[in-house]
């Protein structure tokens, strides 16, 4: 006679919504990939904030300024291209990027990340200080796009 087990539960994975400013902590790994809106805010406290991105194939962040925050951007699936500048027309810095690499931007530079890959772009961003409202979720790219 064999012993027969119910199957496990599945995992259990926290909400992905804003958990700031309150402590927490969790797989960021396994929340970036398991996130299939175009922005969802993880975390957002005074200083900092943590975002998590799913960009669509042949789809981009769309370009943008952040005048006054710097951004820490690390690429958990796909492959891209992100390129940099001092201003919209002039995007010299140009780089391939896959998983596992990061993108620092620094305050004031123009910058745009595309999807060239065959999968979504996973992404987390961390932004120093937050960019978006609390508790921001963007299902779709928004149309309007607020470069700074």
């Amino acid at each position: 006679m064999y012993n027969t087990f119910p199957p496990a539960p599945p995992p259990c994975y926290p909400e992905l919504r804003d958990y700031g400013p309150e402590p927490f902590v969790i797989n960021i790994e396994e929340a970036t990939i398991r996130n299939t809106n175009f922005r969802t805010a993880l975390w957002t406290g005074c200083y900092l904030q943590l975002t998590l991105m799913s960009i669509n194939v042949g789809s981009d962040i769309g370009l943008e300024m952040h005048p006054f925050t710097d951004q820490f951007i690390r690429i958990e699936q796909g492959q891209g291209v992100v390129r940099m500048g001092s201003c919209p027309n002039n995007l010299v810095f140009q780089r391939q990027v896959a998983e596992d690499d990061v993108i620092l931007i620094p305050a004031g530079t123009w910058h745009n990340l595309i999807n060239t890959g065959e999968q979504p772009l996973k992404l987390y961003s961390i932004y120093a200080p937050p960019e978006h409202p609390r508790g921001t979720v963007h299902v779709t790219r928004p149309e309007e796009h607020h470069a700074y």
